[in-house]
């Protein structure tokens, strides 16, 4: 089976400092893989290396076969690469529904998609977005009246809209309540049954509830890969993130 996205021997380089060294990951159909790892770890850098953000000094970067390393940001999100960042980036004075219109796949410009005539086609898409993210109740809603973790949902449903078929989240649950958290949760799995989806993480109780491989990195390298059993079961692991971060429900 050929992977979605491949990430090949990859190098980022910082002003003489190695932020990656000859990382490796796969990504395959319909996969959730999670990526765990120390402040610092390389963790985010691998994200914005793959959509353009951070230029990559060698190594490679695949997308359904084809390269895409050191392309623009844009070109890379046009390809079907949906990124969503730490902190929420919305419309907060206007409603979910209009969120998720300007971020539709072929909308261009704020006004021209809210005055645009909708078809049924892109109603139906964005309904199924606004059910996928729980936030059909939220639809006409202001977005600056929504709670922190309704926000990064609608975010979430913003990458959706466009259509890609992996979508990489930075930090999805930063700042949730638990309530939120596993909510986000059950979204990621909603979502994964479509699409591919890299979730950058922390709580490693969110890591259990979602996880189908989790890959460790550290310093820049990968420490290990596996499942949620195999990762807190090796002893590096343990030593160098688990152990330290004192995550009690890793045992």
């Amino acid at each position: 089976m050929d992977a979605v996205l491949s990430v090949k021997d990859l190098n980022v380089v910082f002003s003489g400092f190695k932020a990656l060294k000859g990382v490796n990951l796969e990504v395959y159909d319909n996969e959730i893989v999670t990526i765990i790892g120390p402040n610092g770890a390389g963790k985010s850098t691998l994200l914005d290396a793959i959509v353009g953000k951070s230029p990559v000094a060698s190594g490679h970067v695949f997308y359904q076969g084809k390269e895409i390393t050191n392309r623009s940001p844009h070109q890379v999100a046009r390809m079907g690469v949906g990124r969503k960042f730490q902190n929420p980036n919305v419309y907060n004075q206007l409603t979910v529904f209009d969120n998720i219109l300007l971020a539709l796949k072929g909308s261009h410009g704020i006004l021209a998609s809210i005055t645009a005539k909708l078809t049924k086609a892109k109603k139906g898409r964005i309904y199924d977005v606004l059910e996928r993210t729980t936030l059909l109740d939220q639809a006409f809603e202001q977005v600056d009246s929504l709670s922190h973790g309704q926000k990064q949902w609608v975010e979430i449903g913003m990458v959706l809209a466009q259509d890609p078929s992996i979508v990489l989240l930075d930090e999805p649950t930063a700042g949730m309540t638990a309530k939120e958290t596993r909510m986000t949760g059950e979204i990621i799995k909603s979502i994964a049954q479509t699409h591919s989806v890299v979730v950058i993480e922390h709580d490693m109780e969110f890591v259990k509830q979602i996880a189908e491989r989790i890959v460790v990195l550290h310093q820049g390298s990968v420490l290990a890969e596996g499942s949620v059993e195999e990762v807190q079961s090796n002893r590096e692991v343990i030593e160098v993130y688990l152990g330290r971060e004192a995550i009690s429900t890793a045992a």
